[in-house]
């Protein structure tokens, strides 16, 4: 299909909890450097390498939570999506049904257009209608005479 939306989610979460333990990390980090006892210029430069790999921790997790952030954004789309293909599906399933019965009944005499003989010329293109798949993103290309969007 176009995602489980479920497992996108799930995933999305995951990468929100990774980004606090990078962000722990980070913090981690820079307390036990700033707290160790040595002194001296090797002492100074630990502290500066250190706070500069904190930084670098809490852009990671940033550039996690923007993933996140992102997983988040498709899975709302997808959803969106299947939603729209549903729609499109059922009118134009129902329009098709619809031009059968009125063609079934121009077969028994029953109803018809020019007299009651000719079939409607909608009817007959909606009866010749080949569906797509069942959830198929082809149902957006879909036109029918009726299914209006």
């Amino acid at each position: 299909m176009y995602g489980d939306t479920t497992a996108i989610r799930r995933l999305a979460r995951a990468m929100r909890e990774r980004a606090d333990d990078i962000r722990g990390l980070a913090d981690r980090l820079a307390a036990r450097a700033d707290g160790v006892r040595w002194t001296g210029l090797a002492a100074d430069a630990m502290r500066r390498h250190a706070r500069d790999r904190a930084v670098h921790l809490r852009r990671t997790a940033r550039l996690h939570d923007d993933a996140a952030d992102a997983l988040d954004r498709h899975a709302r789309e997808v959803d969106r999506l299947k939603e729209l293909i549903a729609a499109v599906e059922r009118r134009a399933l129902q329009l098709v049904a619809a031009a059968r019965d009125r063609l079934a009944d121009l077969g028994r005499g029953i109803v018809g257009t020019v007299a009651g003989l000719l079939p409607d010329a909608a009817d007959q293109a909606l009866d010749r209608f080949v569906p797509p798949p069942h959830g198929s993103m082809a149902w957006l290309d879909v036109d029918l005479p009726g299914l209006h969007r």
